[in-house]
């Protein structure tokens, strides 16, 4: 299997320059990408296939007024219109939303480097027309490196590149365990473990009440500096923008973490299969009262994590369809409560169990585990 190895890069100050400009270079080439591809739809035209685009993306760099897009690698052209392509045909496909243009403010800042082209050095590695970046650890030398991503967070620039792997057997017992992933908690386990909401914890409580408080700042020295219809940038207004954009990161990171530490916790009990439910996540944000609280969640994450660590230790992973009343039906004689509510926390049945409603779930999710076989 391929796994991605992310490592933080060091660049100089005139590399930094070059590595903006060709983050720019991307995000102008996948921008003019879906714009052409648009305006092609609306005039009745087929699809354009990126080979087709990336001819004309050559013929525009000989153009005195986009001469600045030969300042970069060639490589970060071709692949945002490739990406942008890309896109496209996972709309059509219905497997994702229409795509959106990339916005230099809310956009992550990234561009492609040819993998053929990324030479590895000890703690060096070599971006095509930027040169040799110190790196922060040692990228493993000798391997066929796949779609390597150089990235910016907010504050670090990363080298994120794919490394094949082979696939460790491990001896792993005969437990099967259920998840249940939730709101009031991260996930429940059949086994009996609970890993915590960690927004409720007084850490992340801190960090937003502080970012809270610098958008608000942010907002009222916008609203003072208004020019019209024009909104002002001053110096103490960037500065500020700067320490709320090292808050998300900062927040973004704990709660990944969090979410590492409690997939690590899962797999390390080795069982021989984990068992999960397909989440509608897409369908539960537009719930208005719970959407907030389940974007903080980051659920999507969770299951994307437990996917591929099941796969790196040889653990089998399903997931049951969507509508699987695991919550609704009793872990121990199998009868369904249909009218059980959200704000019912305790699943008491005719049977005379009283259980935890997410503890209840994550039992019915490891039975259907063992039946499916």
């Amino acid at each position: 299997m391929i796994l991605a190895r992310k490592i933080r890069i060091k660049p100089t100050e005139e590399q930094e320059k070059q590595l903006w400009k060709s983050v720019g270079v991307a995000r102008w080439v996948y921008n003019w990408t879906l714009d052409r591809q648009r305006e092609n739809y609306d005039k009745g035209g087929k699809f354009l296939s990126d080979s087709i685009l990336r001819k004309e993306i050559t013929q525009i760099k000989q153009q005195e007024d986009f001469k600045w897009l030969g300042d970069v690698s060639n490589n970060v052209a071709k692949q945002a219109v490739k990406d942008a392509c890309d896109s496209y045909k996972r709309f059509f496909k219905g497997l994702s939303g229409f795509p959106k243009f990339k916005s230099k403010k809310k956009s992550k800042p990234s561009f492609y480097n040819d993998n053929l082209k990324l030479k590895v050095k000890k703690n060096l590695v070599l971006i095509e027309k930027v040169g040799w970046i110190k790196t922060s650890e040692q990228i493993p030398m000798g391997k066929k490196y796949s779609d390597p991503r150089v990235s910016h967070d907010g504050k670090y620039w990363y080298l994120s590149v794919g490394i094949e792997r082979e696939v460790i057997e491990q001896e792993l017992t005969e437990e099967v365990i259920g998840i249940d992933l939730g709101v009031k908690d991260l996930a429940v386990c059949s086994n009996g473990k609970v890993f915590k909401n960690i927004n409720k914890t007084k850490e992340i409580k801190k960090i937003e009440k502080r970012l809270r408080r610098l958008q608000r700042s942010v907002s009222r020295k916008y609203e003072m500096n208004k020019e019209g219809n024009r909104f002002v940038k001053t110096c103490n207004i960037i500065k500020i923008e700067k320490s709320i954009q090292r808050l998300h990161r900062r927040l973004n990171n704990i709660r990944n973490n969090h979410i590492h530490q409690a997939t690590n916790t899962i797999v390390k009990t080795k069982p021989s299969k984990v068992v999960m439910e397909d989440l509608n996540i897409s369908g539960m944000m537009k719930n208005r009262h719970l959407a907030k609280s389940i974007a903080k969640q980051k659920l999507y994450e969770f299951i994307r994590q437990m996917k591929y660590k099941c796969e790196k230790n040889g653990i089998k992973f399903i997931q049951v369809q969507r509508f699987f009343p695991s919550s609704k039906t009793c872990s121990d004689c199998g009868q369904i409560k249909s009218h059980l509510k959200l704000s019912d926390r305790l699943y008491k049945c005719d049977c005379g169990l009283e259980i935890d409603r997410d503890l209840n779930a994550s039992l019915n999710l490891a039975n259907y585990g063992k039946l499916a076989g």
